[in-house]
């Protein structure tokens, strides 16, 4: 059963327009599958100039990363804000996210981690048309970085 906008306001930090995933449509322990729309909204507050270029498919996948965190944390426990620590391999098939008509589908796979740092692979498709892929890394508490257990 998906997972509504509501429930990603409600399990990720990101807030208001700012949450720009519609919904959930899949997940399992390795991999999460959202449906996007706000790419074709004049109000997305990642256009510049404009026009929303394809390179804010990053954060697409960022956020989808983040609920699929949520949804293998405790549900009780509050969201947890990451960071953005590496993004590699990004490969752009497209200029832009605006001009797409169909919903983005995000796809992002955990590819390695451990309660801090985790590294997915992720890619944005719309219909069967392959929009950009990579990695990305996020830590979720840059202070225990570099320290011993």
């Amino acid at each position: 059963m998906p997972l509504d906008r509501a429930w990603l306001l409600a399990h990720i930090p990101h807030q208001g327009k700012m949450c720009v995933l519609d919904c959930i449509d899949a997940w399992d322990a390795q991999r999460i599958r959202c449906t996007a729309s706000s790419h074709r909204a004049l109000d997305n507050p990642l256009r510049a100039h404009g026009w929303l270029g394809a390179v804010c498919g990053i954060e697409y996948a960022a956020q989808a990363m983040a609920a699929h965190g949520a949804l293998l944390s405790d549900p009780e426990a509050p969201p947890r804000a990451g960071y953005l620590a590496s993004a590699r391999g990004i490969e752009l098939h497209v200029g832009r996210l605006d001009d797409i008509d169909a919903d983005l589908i995000v796809e992002a796979e955990r590819l390695s981690g451990d309660s801090n740092t985790v590294l997915y692979g992720f890619s944005l498709s719309a219909g069967d048309r392959l929009l950009l892929t990579g990695r990305l890394t996020v830590v979720l508490d840059a202070a225990k970085l570099g320290t011993r257990a």
